[in-house]
């Protein structure tokens, strides 16, 4: 086994900072979320993701993929938002294991009533903080390691689906 390819002291720091700083967003962007529009930021996501989609419908493992979520996760979250009125999940005809999302009219306009005040918080926690240079340079950086990761995550969630559907099989 070869010698780990340990972290130099700046590395270090850097990675750090990344961390916290990623983790204190995803908590103060949920917690604005919750106390302002009284959705997760998971729902947030889902809402985005299906008014964006053709027709506001998204089969639900595609739906699954761009959200990277699993499709447990996936289905518990589409449930609890059919209890509020903000989807409905429809059989697929022609495939008896497959179902979509539709985003409702209540799910668009909760969607439109939320969408202000996070657009707030991510330009109040973000962009204010950033000088044009230093956006791109975040928008390049963010790229390269989105692109890196991409083939991992998807091989990470065919195999988590893998196992959900054949956990025997493990």
């Amino acid at each position: 086994m070869s010698e780990p390819r340990w972290l130099t002291d700046e590395e270090q720091r850097v990675w750090r900072d990344f961390y916290t700083a990623v983790g204190m967003l995803r908590a103060h962007l949920e917690t604005q979320l919750q106390q302002d529009a009284n959705m997760p930021h998971t729902y947030y996501e889902l809402l985005v993701t299906l008014s964006e989609a053709p027709g506001q419908v998204m089969r639900m493992s595609d739906l699954a993929v761009a959200t990277r979520s699993s499709r447990s996760r996936l289905s518990h979250a589409i449930a609890r938002m059919e209890d509020n009125g903000w989807v409905r999940r429809r059989a697929c005809e022609t495939d008896k294991r497959g179902s979509f999302a539709h985003l409702t009219q209540a799910g668009l306009a909760a969607l439109e009533a939320a969408a202000p005040g996070h657009v707030e918080a991510v330009r109040a926690s973000v962009f204010d903080q950033l000088s044009p240079e230093q956006v791109r340079q975040l928008g390049d950086i963010s790229a390269v390691i989105v692109d890196n990761l991409s083939p991992r995550c998807a091989a990470a969630a065919e195999e988590l689906e893998r196992l959900e559907r054949d956990p025997a099989g493990a």
